[in-house]
């Protein structure tokens, strides 16, 4: 019977651990504003605290875009309209692995069509959900119950919410080397994992620009040291050598760059700056590919 009784009680406390958990967790209810978030929009039950086992309860289907940005937890609360309690805001606030994912998150849902807010470091709104990043944390407020919330109500929730963050509302540093002309404002990513679809581009930025009246793209590959992207920018080499893809190599003023024709973007220009690799795709000029890259190659000295 005691055998039972073990059992029984592993299991209960199994099932347990594995549940979305409500109240004080680490101080992240103290994200939250206690009571209400806006005038009339008060909050309905307990803050709800999900982990990397519990997200997909939350989000299911989304969940696991969220891992490779370092995910840790996020808390969740309703603020519901007390005129019209099935009218809501349900707020979640994600606590990811550095500024740079919390930004990574924030691009991956903006809308070019949606309007700025000045609230942490970037933030859009619409009719129908805001999001912001603010140090590590990203936050989205989306109106459930309705198709539209006032805009008001969405921006005191997302002060009240901000107020409660770290006061740190920087970028995050990388995306300076973006910070060209020609570079297409709220076009720029992060990509955590596998830049282009490329195991050996591990991680790093993308953006659209403007090139000669052509629309192209520019990348950068994040790597911790020079030794690191000088590694990258070969294994590129080697794969595309293997594609059949003539790739001629320059040297010239201590340089490690190449153009070639990648069987996916067609023709692109890559170099290695420092601890990047930074590149243009999809180019029908070189030459103008060239000074692109050299205007990035130029912020990425700066750092």
């Amino acid at each position: 019977m005691r055998i039972y009784i073990g059992v029984s009680l592993i299991l209960i406390c199994s099932l347990c651990a594995s549940l979305p958990t409500s109240g004080a967790e680490n101080g992240l209810d103290k994200l939250m504003p206690a009571t209400s978030c806006a005038e009339g929009w008060t909050l309905d039950g307990n803050v709800t605290f999900f982990d990397k086992d519990t997200l997909f309860d939350r989000i299911n289907g989304e969940s696991e875009l969220y891992f490779p940005y370092g995910f840790e937890k996020l808390a969740y609360a309703r603020y519901e309209n007390k005129q019209n309690p099935a009218i809501a805001v349900d707020a979640d606030v994600y606590t990811m692995g550095s500024v740079l994912d919390a930004f990574g998150m924030f691009a991956n849902y903006r809308r070019k069509e949606d309007a700025d807010i000045a609230i942490g470091a970037q933030g859009t709104i619409s009719s129908s959900q805001v999001f912001f990043y603010q140090d590590r944390f990203f936050v989205r407020l989306q109106a459930t119950g309705t198709t539209s919330i006032s805009k008001d109500v969405f921006l005191a929730c997302a002060r009240a919410i901000s107020q409660n963050l770290p006061k740190s509302t920087g970028r995050p540093r990388e995306l300076d080397v973006l910070d060209v002309p020609g570079v297409l404002t709220k076009s720029e990513r992060y990509v955590a994992q596998s830049l282009l679809g490329y195991d050996f581009f591990r991680r790093g930025l993308i953006a659209d620009a403007l090139l000669m009246n052509e629309q192209v793209q520019v990348f950068v590959v994040i790597e911790k040291t020079k030794e690191a992207a000088l590694k990258t920018i070969d294994q590129y080499r080697v794969s595309l050598k293997s594609s059949g893809s003539a790739v001629p190599v320059s040297g010239g003023n201590g340089r490690n760059s190449l153009e070639a024709i990648d069987p996916l973007y067609g023709k692109v220009y890559v170099e290695q700056a420092g601890r990047f690799v930074i590149g243009a795709i999809r180019i029908k000029n070189i030459p103008a590919a060239k000074q692109l890259v050299e205007l990035m190659r130029m912020r990425v000295d700066k750092e």
